[in-house]
């Protein structure tokens, strides 16, 4: 089975979205899930989050950043060119239920991962209140996306070229401090999600992260997603991608996710130079 891309577009330097036709991934996808893709045939298998999809026209919306040698591959695809495996929807979908006000924060592309859920809370009747970020305005993808669906939408960058001048967390700790909320939900990279979680923790909200950790098979069997949450060894894969965020060990993912990055940058500059053919 192949799955061509139907669509493609450039958010930012290095942050792309494609739309690729899938239509049994489409028919099954629910909120919060994500997708493993092999680019040919010698690729490797990298997991990017389902940031959209239409089970009625059989596509899946894909929102990465390019950062080692296999995204930066799939970034030179183009319209009409197919994906050699795209595997999904896999994960546990996000638990959509009336909670009252949620606080929604993405930073980067995970404001991607963000969206559905937003999107899905909002249509259940919970008030949403989201706060989205990056480091400059550039960088700000999906806000017209984001406003649509939340009952407020506040703008934080590292600059301050776009809405306030600042982090994400710094807008979330001002929102507990006034008004509160029943749920957050913190999408973003590994760091933002450990301090998102350590603003919460005080005001004893319960706080959900999507981890993105490394994975390879997204059945649980390879243990390359492996987390500890709580004291206990969790697979991201398969019992994720959402935890509590005030239970995971971050140091712990922060030194995995780091693990191999040396490597990953060497990769990178050898597909860049032209250096490694598929």
């Amino acid at each position: 089975m192949s799955y061509p891309i139907i669509f493609k577009e450039q958010m930012s330097e290095q942050v792309f979205a494609l739309r690729v036709r899938a239509p049994q991934i489409a028919a099954g996808a629910l909120p919060g899930q994500f997708a493993i893709l092999r680019i040919n045939e010698g690729g490797e298998r990298f997991p990017l989050t389902l940031a959209d999809w239409s089970a009625g026209e059989g596509w899946i919306f894909l929102v990465f950043q390019v950062v080692g040698k296999s995204t930066f591959t799939l970034s030179k695809l183009q319209v009409g060119d197919e994906l050699k495996d795209v595997v999904g929807p896999l994960g546990l979908p996000s638990e959509i239920e009336k909670y009252g006000r949620v606080l929604c924060v993405g930073g980067g592309v995970g404001i991607a991962a963000l969206y559905p859920i937003a999107r899905a809370l909002k249509a259940t009747g919970n008030r949403v209140d989201s706060i989205i970020g990056a480091r400059s305005q550039e960088l700000l993808i999906l806000e017209k996306e984001m406003e649509d669906v939340s009952t407020s939408l506040a703008i934080m960058t590292d600059d301050g070229s776009k809405g306030a001048k600042g982090l994400v967390t710094w807008a979330l700790e001002e929102e507990l401090k006034g008004e509160g909320a029943d749920l957050v939900l913190a999408i973003g990279p590994a760091i933002m999600m450990k301090f998102a979680s350590a603003v919460t923790a005080p005001f004893k909200v319960p706080t959900r992260v999507s981890l993105n950790s490394i994975m390879l098979d997204g059945t649980g069997m390879c243990g390359t997603c492996r987390v500890e949450v709580c004291g206990k060894t969790r697979f991201a894969c398969v019992e994720g991608p959402e935890f509590d965020g005030n239970e995971v060990d971050w140091n712990l993912l922060l030194n995995r996710l780091g693990q191999y990055k040396q490597e990953e940058a060497v990769s990178y500059e050898q597909a860049r130079s032209g250096c490694c053919r598929e």
